[in-house]
């Protein structure tokens, strides 16, 4: 029989050097206006140099959870009124959006946010703006954004208003970049975009976060291409996670394959499943 010692010893292992995770979610219970209930007992977290995907349906608390992160949820009359929230261990809990961008958070939000009257050089100088004031320039901020995006360098002059949906996205990620965040929250980045510049947006994020070792919590309903560039993966339904594992388990489980992937081999049909919620399929 194990003694206390050896089981400490053995989770001290498991744990590997002992640093927290770089963002982590403690029975978090979110709630907006002081009355409605978005998220209730979320406990998740990312490791340092993770992807991490987080999936679910269009109301599933997906960019609520990220909005609270980052402190923009605050700015939205977002509270946690239960649980806690850490950034490597430091308890963060309903801080506001600059205490975060201060310690390295950058959020890229739904829908390509671009100054539309504004030409893409002057979108990417955003990126150098902290709390209203500019903490640093030299060219050399720029190079970050064209060694991933070298497709930007050519529009500069270009009113972001006037580029197309995945110029505008490479933007946003180039602008978050020159911020040079050490954990990158992005929300659908696939949203609105052909196949082929999702598969190359993608690509890109792993390049980046290999690379330039970001930790990466990407919310988006596209499962299957985030769950091939994650390590690991949440399932969220109604405010409240279902499942969770490794990306490769996660895109395994007849539940994903059928209600997220289309490629389920069980033998059932859409009208037999379509009011069944994914819950009760692994309960």
């Amino acid at each position: 029989m194990a003694t206390d010692e050896q089981t400490t010893a053995d989770a001290t292992a498991a744990a590997g050097d002992g640093d927290p995770p770089v963002v982590e979610l403690d029975n978090v219970e979110i709630v907006y206006d002081r009355h409605f209930l978005a998220v209730q007992g979320v406990s998740m977290s990312a490791s340092e140099g993770d992807i991490v995907a987080l999936l679910g349906p269009n109301g599933a608390g997906k960019s609520t959870i990220l909005k609270m992160i980052s402190g923009i949820g605050r700015s939205e009359r977002g509270e946690v009124t239960r649980g806690r929230v850490f950034l490597r261990g430091e308890d963060v809990t309903n801080y506001g959006a600059n205490e975060m961008v201060g310690r390295g958070i950058t959020h890229i939000l739904e829908g390509r946010r671009v100054f539309e009257d504004l030409t893409v050089e002057e979108n990417l100088r955003c990126g150098l703006y902290r709390e209203g004031r500019r903490f640093r320039f030299d060219e050399d901020d720029y190079q970050i954004a064209f060694e991933y995006f070298p497709q930007l360098e050519d529009i500069l002059d270009l009113k972001a208003g006037y580029a197309s949906g995945g110029q505008q996205q490479m933007l946003v990620i180039a602008r978050a970049l020159i911020h040079r965040p050490n954990l990158l929250l992005l929300d659908e980045p696939s949203l609105g975009l052909a196949p082929k510049l999702v598969r190359d947006i993608f690509e890109t994020l792993v390049e980046i976060n290999r690379k330039e070792d970001i930790t990466m919590l990407i919310a988006d309903q596209n499962a299957k291409r985030t769950l091939e560039i994650a390590d690991y993966g949440y399932v969220m339904e109604n405010g409240q996670i279902e499942l969770h594992d490794p990306a490769d388990d996660l895109v395994q489980r007849e539940e994903i394959k059928e209600f997220y992937l289309g490629t389920s081999s069980e033998d059932s049909r859409y009208t037999d499943i379509r009011h069944y919620k994914i819950r009760k399929r692994w309960t």
